[in-house]
């Protein structure tokens, strides 16, 4: 039987989740607008805490703080720390939630704290990176090249997250052509400015927009797409992303649509943008995600001051 990526391997495939997990999934949906995706994370999670205590006679409901950490020592030795911390994430929230339902009288997670993860700076593309990409973009065949321009104007002028870009009902656009609204995690919306380059790609690309359309049917979305989901999948989106690196002489490993949402927000601070305001833009809930943006910026700086500062480089010889 295959195993899921990234699941370990001494987990048991039918390992049951602790008690009440659905209900708190639920919870998780209903009230926190969960996406998906994190609601499956945190099931395996769960099941995986589950069958490690149950290995030890203890019931995962009923785990101790001593128990919660031997299971969290275990998991340090085989995950990356930020495995680790989305690990310990589920398990807070899965206890603060059976004390709230009055499951349980303590939360045996309240005195643990995170693993420190290691910052990871994003990848960025400089502003000529994204120009070379909009050029060989504009030299593909109609309707494609329309198309892919209008995507590629669209993402670096707004900052959307890839799924919010492929995922663009036409109801996006209100009155003012100047504004779309984005849908983003947990199903919150946002306004967010065009530039006036996304605007005419935008306006190139809906006269063309009926050739992606699957035979006499009309669709939702923006980027309409005759596979199962009906708009272009963001799967499909980076293979194309990666093919026009390629033919525009970049190094196609180290580009994704993610890396454009990068560009997005560096190119805005590195020209004035307040760290508020971009945080907006990008849909972040905490400020702190955005922030790894100013380390960007402080090591490009540093770069700059080695590379040309005279002093830097080594005194100059005295004339004579």
């Amino acid at each position: 039987m295959k195993r899921r990526p990234g699941r370990p391997a001494n987990v048991a495939a039918h390992a049951a989740p602790p008690p009440r997990v659905e209900a708190f999934l639920e919870m998780l949906v209903a009230e926190r607008g969960a996406a998906a995706n994190t609601v499956e994370a945190y099931r395996g999670d769960l099941a995986h805490f589950a069958a490690f205590l149950a290995a030890r006679g203890i019931a995962a409901d009923r785990a101790d703080a001593q128990a919660v950490r031997a299971y969290l020592a275990a998991q340090a030795k085989r995950l990356a720390a930020r495995s680790a911390a989305r690990r310990l994430s589920a398990l807070r929230q899965f206890h603060r939630f059976l004390v709230a339902e009055s499951a349980r009288a303590d939360d045996p997670t309240a005195a643990l704290s995170a693993p420190r993860r290691g910052r990871t700076l994003p990848k960025i593309l400089d502003e000529r990176d994204v120009e070379a990409l909009l050029a060989v973009a504009a030299r593909r065949r109609e309707p494609e090249g329309a198309r892919l321009t209008a995507l590629l104007e669209v993402l670096y002028s707004t900052g959307l997250r890839v799924s919010e870009l492929v995922g663009l009902p036409l109801s996006a656009f209100g009155r003012d052509p100047r504004f779309l609204v984005a849908c983003g995690k947990g199903g919150k919306e946002r306004l967010v400015p065009l530039g006036a380059k996304a605007e005419e790609a935008l306006a190139l690309y809906r006269p063309l927009r009926a050739r992606f359309l699957p035979k006499g049917r009309e669709s939702k979305w923006l980027f309409p797409s005759r596979g199962a989901r009906g708009h272009l999948t963001r799967q499909r989106f980076g293979q194309m992303l990666k093919a026009l690196a390629r033919e525009a002489g970049l190094d196609a490993r180290k580009l994704s649509p993610h890396v454009l949402r990068h560009a997005f927000a560096t190119h805005l601070l590195a020209r004035g943008a307040d760290l508020r305001s971009v945080q907006r833009l990008l849909g972040h809930a905490d400020i702190a995600t955005t922030q790894i943006y100013t380390h960007v910026l402080d090591d490009r700086l540093a770069e700059v001051v080695a590379r040309h500062h005279p002093l830097a480089r080594g005194r100059t010889k005295p004339r004579g």
